[in-house]
């Protein structure tokens, strides 16, 4: 196990660290997130400094640079991890945001655009009054509907997440 990891650690917790990363994975999984990627998620997610490299990341979690790297990958094109590098270093260091959350769904707002295009072309194609047709309609109706609510949503969170810091730290 890291440094970093076992800093974050009262000592002798290393093996029930392990385990609630792979339970919080699994339950990722569950949910259709690809399972390495989830390790890496909750691992970065569980550490102090949010922060590891990919060897300190295939050094905690016993898996192969090569199964990290396909990890990182994907967590970095789909916003929820970033890759940074020290000044100076030379090693790619995987970080994840305090908000990570919040930028995830930022993100989803930008691919539901993305979708609701798709839609409607397939609403063309099909005609909106097939039963597939109607199917799509009804979907891409949903999806304008969250994109038209997501910003007051995310609004309301920040507002929420600034009192419950603040009553954290107060």
């Amino acid at each position: 196990m890291t440094t970093e990891t076992t800093d974050a650690l009262a000592e002798g917790h290393e093996e029930a660290f392990l385990r609630f990363v792979e339970r919080f994975a699994a339950v990722l999984a569950e949910g259709g997130w690809p399972r390495m990627p989830a390790r890496v998620f909750v691992c970065l997610l569980a550490v102090d400094s949010g922060r590891l490299t990919a060897a300190e990341l295939a050094e905690t979690l016993r898996v192969s640079p090569a199964a990290i790297s396909g990890a990182v990958r994907y967590l970095v094109q789909v916003n929820l991890a970033s890759r940074e590098r020290d000044p100076g270093s030379r090693r790619d260091v995987y970080r994840i945001h305090d908000d990570v959350w919040y930028e995830a769904a930022v993100s989803k707002d930008k691919a539901l655009t993305r979708w609701e295009a798709s839609l409607r072309e397939g609403i063309g194609v099909l005609g909106e009054d097939s039963p597939a047709g109607r199917r799509m309609t009804e979907t891409l109706e949903f999806f304008e509907f969250v994109q038209q609510e997501l910003p007051n949503l995310l609004d309301r969170w920040r507002e929420l997440r600034d009192e419950l810091r603040a009553k954290r730290s107060g």
